[in-house]
């Protein structure tokens, strides 16, 4: 049975840290491709980070944000620094049951995802 269960999110300062993590039950861990979407309110749903053979990153998070995976817990963290307002939103983690040179940036790659967890960044 596939499962992705996230946490981690919260609520914290601006200028502050969090570290979600998505531990995942899937065909093959190592073969998957993994990501970070959020959702703001009354926005569309955005791609924040993905790890294939490489890593991507949207341009708001650059520099911040480390997407990254531990194969010896079937987990896959987002490390969140210099938390800012705007990054307020629920985040989910999603996964793709393949990896290859090609970076997945749609929700439509994706073939499964986890329940969301709410980060909340006051000002």
């Amino acid at each position: 049975q596939v499962q992705l269960v996230e946490s981690g999110g919260g609520l914290v300062q601006a200028g502050g840290s969090l570290r979600l993590s998505c531990v995942v039950s899937g065909p093959t861990f190592i073969d998957a491709t993994f990501a970070w979407f959020r959702q703001a309110p009354g926005k569309e749903r955005e791609v924040v980070a993905a790890n294939s053979f490489t890593v991507y990153y949207t341009d708001s998070v650059k520099g911040r944000f480390t997407i990254f995976r531990d194969s010896t817990k079937n987990t896959v963290y987002l490390k969140m620094n210099n938390l800012k307002p705007e990054d307020t939103a629920v985040y989910y983690c999603a996964a793709k049951w393949t990896r290859t040179s090609k970076m997945y940036l749609n929700q439509g790659d994706y073939d499964d995802w986890g329940q969301g967890t709410q980060v909340t960044v006051s000002s």
